[in-house]
């Protein structure tokens, strides 16, 4: 079977509030306490599974869930086991779960290795449930609160989990979006198993997950292409922002979510019009939470490049002082409206319509759909228009200040996107060839990009320390340095022959 559900974590000062909400009449409380499993080499967590035995009242069920759609599906199987002798957990026996899609995956990953299965970690929790109704779907409500436990190393865990039993996922995205006007819940993707592996291991975050596009299909509808394009991009952002939102993301966390974001920006502004569903005011969401989290990443892109060049050539001050925020991507992430507008693209990549809490039927075709004209048809005089646009700034790029340059750095960063969604449509070789073309024009532009960034940085401190001057003067050489190959590298992309025209 298939779990489907959505998990958020709850700020400690909503916590009493949420526990009132969920604890109805109808509700009821069980303890649980649960033993996850792997081998010495964690092959279940490399295989995206998790293997556990957990005391539920007095039952004890043995569970298996693996990979589902990256989100917030799960393949999962559950078998009830026979309690063992007091004061003992049960053996754990894989071949319970023989014959099921989530038993074939754990035989698979575990080959020969079985009889290596050790408990790793554990949780000890207190759930409260209920079921309610959501529009034409039934859902359970489960509340956690207990602690997580890995050797002596612990964790607290305090969240509140939609589980979809019957009806459509854009139902839940509903129900949860009330709650997370009430509560300012923050969604979180990652499992208890995820969490435990992590504590087990010692690790300050989780894995960096960068993007992997499936692509638009030839035969879909523009507004099937569009939501398609849309999961995509939850897909890449979503784990990200949990490492954000928990408050231990590494540098390279924060730059994904916002590579995730500017990919989702670009895809509903290229091609937006192709779904009644698009609502306007995702782009001012995104666009508000996108500038608050570049504060940060461009420090960390300091830090990593600028900063360590400036101190080998011996400047006075190569370090900034300490950002005023002390968790600003952090905040951004936990916002109400950043969530908000999270279950909203979750409930459209699902086949609702607008804001969550009203749904449409899946696939919903635009106008545009009703053409004779195929997908790649409808697409390439979008790709047309970018490019016209890029060649239009490679005849005057050195020319152009550093807003313009901005500007076009961000329209190669739209087009580089926009091809690699629709990139199926097109010639793969062709497609391969030109797409390296525009990002070398990327890369190019990025640094000189980020010098910028650095002068305005250390012009602002000038006023306070006159050794900041130095840095500006070696920021203005290396600008020199950078812009003729900035300049040669759009040239090179104006000249190079698109992919659309090779199919």
């Amino acid at each position: 079977m298939v779990e489907t559900e959505l998990k958020f974590q709850i700020p400690a000062v909503r916590q009493a509030a949420v526990r009132r909400a969920v604890g109805s009449a109808r509700a009821r409380t069980l303890a649980m306490r649960a033993f996850y499993v792997d081998t010495p080499d964690r092959r279940l967590a490399a295989a995206g599974l998790a293997l556990r035995l957990r005391l539920e009242g007095r039952r004890w069920v043995q569970t298996v869930k693996g990979r589902g759609d990256g989100m917030f599906s799960r393949l999962e199987h559950e078998v009830a086991v026979a309690r063992p002798a007091a004061g003992q957990p049960p053996v754990i026996d894989p071949a319970l779960h023989d014959g099921t899609a989530a038993g074939d995956a754990l035989r698979a990953a575990l080959e020969d290795g079985g009889d290596s299965l050790r408990i790793l970690f554990e949780t000890d929790v207190r759930r409260t449930q209920r079921v309610v109704r959501s529009g034409k779907s039934m859902i359970e409500l489960a509340l956690d609160v207990g602690t997580l436990r890995a050797g002596n190393a612990q964790a607290p865990i305090c969240e509140l989990e939609f589980e979809l039993l019957r009806g459509d996922l854009v139902d839940a995205t509903a129900l949860a979006a009330r709650w997370v006007d009430r509560f300012d819940l923050w969604l979180d993707i990652r499992s208890k198993a995820q969490r435990g592996d992590q504590l087990a291991r010692g690790a300050a975050a989780g894995p960096v997950v960068a993007a992997s596009v499936s692509g638009v299909l030839p035969a879909q509808s523009p507004d099937a292409a569009l939501r398609g394009i849309v999961a995509d991009c939850l897909r890449h952002l979503l784990p990200n922002a949990a490492e954000v939102g928990a408050g231990c993301a590494q540098i390279e966390h924060l730059h994904q979510l916002r590579v995730a974001m500017r990919r989702l920006r670009s895809g509903l502004r290229v091609f937006g019009a192709w779904s009644p569903a698009v609502e306007p005011g995702w782009q001012s969401t995104l666009a508000a939470v996108f500038n608050e989290l570049g504060a940060a990443r461009d420090r960390d892109m300091l830090a990593e490049s600028l900063l360590p060049a400036l101190r080998a050539v011996g400047a006075p001050l190569a370090d900034l002082p300490a950002p005023a925020a002390i968790d600003r991507p952090g905040d951004a992430i936990r916002s109400r409206a950043w969530n908000r507008l999270l279950l909203e693209l979750v409930a459209f990549a699902n086949g609702g319509a607008g804001p969550a809490g009203e749904t449409a039927p899946r696939h919903r075709s635009s106008p545009l759909a009703r053409d004779r004209a195929t997908l790649a048809d409808q697409v390439t005089p979008l790709l047309k228009r970018m490019r016209r646009r890029l060649e239009k700034d490679a005849k005057q790029f050195v020319l152009l200040d550093a807003a313009a340059r901005h500007q076009a750095r961000k329209r190669l960063k739209r087009l580089r996107y926009a091809i690699e969604f629709v990139a199926p449509l097109f010639p793969p070789k062709a497609t391969s060839r030109y797409l390296v073309v525009v990002r070398k024009a990327q890369d190019a532009i990025g640094l000189l990009h980020d010098v910028t960034v650095a002068d305005v940085l250390f012009r602002e401190l000038v006023s306070r320390d006159p050794r900041a001057w130095f840095a500006i003067g070696w920021l203005a050489a290396r600008r020199v340095e950078l812009l003729p190959a900035a300049a040669d590298a759009l040239a090179a992309l104006a000249a190079e022959p698109p992919c659309w025209r090779r199919r």
